[in-house]
């Protein structure tokens, strides 16, 4: 798959945001579409008619010919389905909220939490001479 662009600076690397992704075979769409689905901020797909629209995927339908997408636009409140076959490119342009928040990170977070949670605890059993 063509990757049209570099990441932008600052971002997290192994992350899509700022990365553009120009298929060349359906297969390349199919990847472009999934990664767009997991994505955690907003995509612009352009059109082979030259709209570009830009919001949340929330769903995708891959059945061959009748393969499509659904999007939530950023400027509208109805969802619109887009033809695979009407893709041209694909655009992580959202910010990626999930970028560096990964379950390992969140483990850790929740255990420093409850340390200090016990030694809060310790300390208040301690001054009320019940240790």
């Amino acid at each position: 798959m063509t990757d049209t662009t570099k990441p932008k600076s600052g971002v997290v690397a192994g992350s899509l945001e700022g990365r553009i992704f120009k298929p060349a075979s359906f297969a390349e769409l199919a990847e472009a579409v999934e990664l767009a689905f997991d994505y955690r901020g907003d995509v612009t797909v352009s059109l082979k008619s030259g709209e570009s629209l830009s919001g949340y995927l929330f769903n995708r339908q891959v059945d061959g010919v009748d393969s499509s997408l659904d999007i939530f636009p950023s400027d509208s409140s109805a969802a619109r389905q887009i033809r695979y076959d009407q893709i041209v490119a694909i655009a992580f342009t959202g910010e990626d909220t999930a970028t560096g928040k990964s379950w390992e990170n969140w483990i850790a977070k929740k255990d420093s939490e409850r340390r200090a949670e016990i030694e809060r605890i310790a300390a208040e059993a301690k001054a009320r001479g019940i240790v």
